[in-house]
């Protein structure tokens, strides 16, 4: 089938290779020069990947039959939508769909509607002056989040970010006053366990679990500094993660589930591929976020060991009929983002990178071209991350250990990597505090 893949960035370039190795015909629209994808695709266009008039139009001209969406800013604005309208079959939500992960405050109250579990204490607000006194009656640590797209990098944590009331109301009168995320903030319950991903791959009714994923969020080692879209993630062999029971991971598959159903009784029954991120507690897994597509590095590892053709997962996700499994490799994996220098507070651009990919590969991993740019024949830095290079072996050890070996044939003096993902004294420590918080 001819295919169009939406987005140049690192999970889009994942998503291309699994389509690619499903025999699929690949035409991309991005809007920057990945050239991951441009070496798959048998026609590409740079574009803004939000413009839904061109985009539906070079879709038409070039005979597309399917399409997937990447990121989730040509969601909100309704690609999915006109594509299906133009006759393309979509494997990604529609804008209404899309809601789950474009408004926080929709999220919630979808949850709090039907009465699904894993839910928190939560309150929206579309100005400073009243979440300023609600925040005054609260004797709780909190999340503030803008309600509204950040690309991962809006949420700020008391006790971790925000140290005083001051700064809390320092960011929320920041998220009003530069309208960070659309004019809206929202007030979460601080959750204290630890985070993993669910995603699913979903037909409007049924879901079928990925392998789950734990992401590392802080830019800097020992899970310190400032959020970011993600420096690097890790799965297991087993598919489910060292520090969760299979019971837990069913409960967070169930919640999703439920949401599903929830979204399908609205009128906005939700096709495609499903983010949960959860925070096990000691009171089972609650709901952090909803993402209207693949998570960016999460994508990266589970789309590695797929072993059902990609092509027809899209197409059974599109049509609605999926089947009650979808084959992963029994293989761990290990991705360390390689990010231009200062990411995270100003990132160092136009710098030149090189990756010796036979190397990688020899390695025993994969290379996923992201936030890079293509530009007289050589690749430059651009403001977000570079690459990402997937470990994969028979355990997390092994793949974090061919991931650095891989890591020797990326070259650039501008880069910067978070080595302690994946290595076995991270992962204990998410072993102990799971421990620690259930004798407590």
């Amino acid at each position: 089938m001819k295919v169009l893949a939406i987005g140049g960035g690192g999970r889009e370039h994942a998503a291309v290779e699994a389509l690619y190795r499903s025999g699929a015909e690949i035409v991309a629209v991005m809007k920057n020069a990945n050239p991951g994808i441009i070496a798959r695709a048998s026609k590409y266009k740079l574009m803004d990947e939000k413009d839904v008039e061109n985009v539906v139009a070079f879709a038409k001209e070039c005979g597309v039959e399917l399409a997937f969406i990447g990121p989730e800013a040509p969601l909100e604005v309704g690609l999915s939508d006109a594509l299906q309208a133009a006759g393309i079959k979509c494997a990604s939500p529609t804008k209404d769909a899309a809601r789950i992960e474009t408004s926080k405050s929709f999220m919630r109250g979808l949850v709090n509607k039907y009465g699904i579990a894993g839910n928190l204490g939560y309150a929206s607000f579309d100005n400073a002056r009243d979440c300023e006194e609600y925040l005054k009656t609260l004797d709780y640590e909190i999340v503030v989040k803008p309600v509204g797209l950040t690309g991962g990098k809006g949420v700020k944590v008391q006790g971790e970010h925000l140290m005083s009331f001051e700064d809390t109301m320092d960011y929320v009168n920041e998220i009003f006053a530069n309208n960070i995320g659309g004019a809206g903030v929202i007030i979460e319950e601080k959750a204290v366990g630890e985070e993993f991903t669910q995603m699913v791959f979903c037909d409007g009714k049924k879901v079928v679990p990925m392998p789950l994923v734990q992401d590392h969020k802080r830019a800097y080692e020992g899970d310190v500094g400032p959020n970011t879209g993600g420096m690097g993630s890790y799965s297991d062999s087993t598919h489910i993660l060292p520090f969760i029971s299979q019971e837990e991971r069913q409960a967070a598959i169930d919640i999703i589930q439920n949401v599903i159903d929830a979204m399908a009784k609205e009128g906005c029954p939700y096709h495609g591929v499903l983010y949960g991120q959860f925070m096990l507690t000691v009171n089972g897994p609650k709901i952090i976020e909803f993402n209207a597509r693949f998570g960016d590095p999460e994508a990266m590892n589970v789309l590695s060991i797929l072993e059902t053709g990609f092509q027809d997962v899209c197409l059974m996700m599109a049509d609605g009929n999926l089947p009650d499994r979808i084959d992963f490799a029994k293989k761990a994996t290990v991705c360390k983002y390689v990010v231009p220098k200062g990411y995270g507070v100003k990132s160092e651009v136009g710098k030149e990178i090189s990756f010796d990919v036979k190397g990688i590969n020899d390695a025993g991993a994969v290379v996923y071209y992201a936030n890079i740019d293509e530009k007289d024949g050589r690749l430059v830095t651009m403001s977000s991350r570079s690459a990402g290079i997937v470990g994969i072996a028979d355990t997390i050890e092994e793949a974090e250990q061919n991931c650095e070996k891989a890591l020797e044939f990326v070259k650039s003096d501008w880069i910067f990597v978070r080595h302690d993902i994946g290595k076995k004294e991270l992962v204990q420590k998410r072993v102990d505090h799971m421990k620690q918080l259930r004798s407590a």
